[in-house]
């Protein structure tokens, strides 16, 4: 869907895609002129650098669903401000959130079930890999829970603020999906007819040098001069000429280390079982405050 919007004609879209900015910087407390100041230069200036003429702004940090309260500035800056959501049946969601994390660095365990049953320990700090930016990314068992995040995120924000989208719905006919979140934002339709499939499942051939390429030790940064590190932290910026051929090395290993479509996550049965023990209220719950039956996702 993001891809999509991407190419509309009135939206400007962040890059990349998911900034996490809101989640990771705690703006709540910034008085209102501060807070202009510091969205403009450090937000909008680094991930919005196109947006000159540009009315519709957009971006898809899926971490904000976790943390609603984190936005509040976003309400105080933009009172018109609008929120979708995607909702995936968390038996297949949940390990494909695993199987992202894996490819993305953030986690180092290949076998769901291993990091299933990892989440109490790191839970209390333990066994979480070095590379992960946000310890809470791996908690596999709250990632799972959609019916309580999407409550929390209505009474938060909202519930007219916010456009839900069943992925059921949205594979089935993109077109429909995507006309249905135009009307929703109030965007014109621009007469998109071809849906072709983005974010394909991605996998590595070896993986401690793919974490490596995604996630290279915090010492190796500070061999770059003050404009670069920003550049590397922000994950948006313009490089100096050292650090874009370090990128553009570090994009051909990670192309030549990458499998594309990754296999099909691998879940045992007791997993899966307790995976449906944990998440049958919650589906029950979403199903309600989407007022569709979604039970099926759980029970057959």
């Amino acid at each position: 869907m993001s891809e999509y919007l991407r190419e509309h004609p009135d939206v400007c879209f962040s890059t990349p895609k998911e900034t996490h900015y809101f989640l990771m910087h705690d703006l709540r407390d910034r008085a209102p002129a501060e807070l202009r100041e510091v969205v403009r230069n450090k937000y909008l200036d680094l991930y919005f650098r196109d947006r000159q003429g540009a009315s519709f702004f957009a971006e898809g940090s899926v971490s904000y669903l976790y943390a609603p309260e984190q936005l509040e500035p976003i309400l105080k800056l933009w009172p018109r401000a609008k929120f979708m959501i995607g909702v995936r049946n968390p038996l297949e969601m949940v390990p494909s959130l695993h199987q992202r994390l894996f490819y993305n660095g953030d986690e180092n365990q290949r076998q769901f079930d291993r990091a299933w049953d990892l989440v109490e320990d790191r839970r209390a700090g333990r066994s979480i890999p070095r590379s992960c930016l946000e310890p809470r990314f791996l908690d596999y068992w709250e990632a799972g829970k959609l019916g309580m995040h999407v409550e929390r995120f209505f009474n938060f924000v909202g519930r007219d603020r916010c456009h839900v989208t069943v992925f059921d719905d949205f594979k089935a006919d993109p077109g429909a999906a995507y006309r249905r979140a135009l009307n929703f934002l109030e965007l014109p339709d621009d007469g998109r007819t071809h849906f072709e499939r983005h974010a394909e499942s991605k996998d590595s051939r070896i993986a401690w040098i793919h974490r490596l390429m995604k996630r290279p030790p915090r010492a190796l940064i500070f061999l770059f001069d003050s404009e670069d590190r920003e550049v590397i932290a922000a994950g948006a910026g313009e490089p100096g000429p050292m650090l874009q051929k370090v990128m553009a090395i570090r994009t051909k290993i990670i192309h030549w280390n990458r499998i594309m479509p990754a296999p099909k996550p691998q879940v045992s049965e007791r997993v899966r079982n307790e995976m449906r023990d944990m998440y049958r209220d919650d589906v029950a719950l979403l199903s309600r405050l989407l007022g569709r039956d979604l039970n099926h996702w759980i029970d057959g």
